[in-house]
């Protein structure tokens, strides 16, 4: 039977640990990515809607834009912390260009 110390038997379970975080932290990536793209599309599908008035238009404009600055930033680093605050931050802006324009019409499409 091989011996092996407690330190270096710490050390390989970090290292275990690291590697599966690593390669769940990628999969966990691509998935939002993908999810940011398909939301990315959505938007800028609203920006081009030309049953919206103009005001409402830019909003999503607005939102697309950012849309596209978090899936810069999901590419080219992880910050779960950082990615919530920018979700957070979306949302407002996607409510915001929802609500209602002034004339009373809806902006949802089907």
């Amino acid at each position: 039977m091989v011996k092996i110390s407690r330190n270096k038997m710490i050390i390989q379970r970090i290292y275990k640990i690291r590697r599966i975080a690593k390669v769940d932290t990628q999969k966990i990536r691509e998935n939002m990515l993908q999810k940011l793209q398909e939301l990315f599309s959505l938007t800028m599908k609203q920006a081009q809607n030309k049953k919206l008035g103009l005001p409402q238009r830019q909003k999503w404009v607005r939102a697309a834009s950012y849309v596209a600055q978090v899936i810069n930033s999901v590419t080219q680093s992880f910050d779960e912390a950082q990615v919530t605050k920018d979700l957070e931050r979306l949302e407002k802006m996607i409510n915001e260009a929802m609500a209602k324009e002034k004339g009373g019409r809806s902006n949802t499409t089907g």
